[in-house]
């Protein structure tokens, strides 16, 4: 039985809970019982300082790093599960973009539906160009990566998560190294594709523009830990002086900050 569809949206999606996770590699703990929840259908947004463990944790939805005690699930399933993979659609828009060089932009798009086999070759061109449609990106679909700007690559690896039907979909530093308008595009994407479906859209950003204009809810992520969650609003005025100097943080060239690190470090 065919398992074609022409919507690249799943009928489903699911949340995430993540319970007391701790992450070790050998003597150094990265994660310190992290407990957080996403709810379906929700863009929530991870933040923090590079080396917090943003990108640790979610290596755990994917089953990339498996906890060293506490769970990660995925809806119902243990995301340490292998058997999670068959259960759930998960989808990671990479950093770089991670395409294929070689291949067309189409090609990129379906190569997953080929090696799956989900449809004809009639059909996977079908889902592929109303994916790249819903992106405005059809008439890319020959171009190579090489072809392409920066903000086109990254358009190209949403619409290549967005064509395996996600029921979870996951960006790492989706506006990283764009312009700002490029930028402001991107984070409508992400605010369009959940008006259109309601996949649970899970950003780890260090974009306070994105993350204050489309998440439901934020993370900040500290050391392993989570400092604090709430709503955009929330943190527009945050009262925590550690969260407002990691939003809003002012420049002091009296007294940069620089100097202080690196007077820490001879301590």
């Amino acid at each position: 039985m065919s398992t074609y569809s022409a919507s690249p949206f799943a009928s489903k999606t699911f949340g995430v809970t993540f319970a007391n996770l701790t992450k070790k590699f050998g003597d150094t703990t990265v994660l310190h019982n992290v407990s957080l929840e996403v709810k379906p259908g929700e863009i929530f947004c991870l933040m923090g300082p590079s080396g917090s463990g943003k990108s640790v944790l979610i290596k755990h939805l994917a089953g990339l790093e498996l906890p060293t005690s506490g769970t990660a699930h995925i809806g119902e399933f243990n995301a340490s599960d292998p058997a999670t993979r068959q259960q759930v659609h998960l989808a990671l828009v990479f950093q770089a973009g991670a395409l294929f060089n070689s291949l067309t932009v189409f090609d990129n798009l379906a190569l997953y539906l080929r090696e799956h086999r989900l449809g004809t070759e009639n059909e996977i061109r079908e889902r592929v160009m109303h994916t790249l449609s819903i992106l405005s990106l059809e008439d890319s679909a020959k171009k190579f990566p090489s072809e392409l700007s920066g903000g086109m690559k990254k358009r190209v690896a949403i619409a290549r998560a967005l064509v395996m039907q996600p029921q979870l979909l996951i960006y790492d530093e989706p506006t990283s190294e764009l312009d700002p308008v490029m930028s402001a595009t991107i984070s409508e994407i992400i605010a369009t594709l959940r008006e259109q479906t309601a996949v649970t859209s899970l950003v780890v950003t260090h974009d306070r523009n994105l993350a204050l204009s489309i998440a439901d809810r934020i993370a900040i992520i500290m050391d392993g830990r989570i400092h604090a969650t709430g709503t955009p609003e929330e943190f527009r005025k945050p009262t925590d002086q550690v969260i407002a100097e990691f939003l809003w943080p002012v420049i002091d060239i009296n007294n940069p900050r620089f100097k202080k690190t690196i007077g820490k470090s001879h301590e």
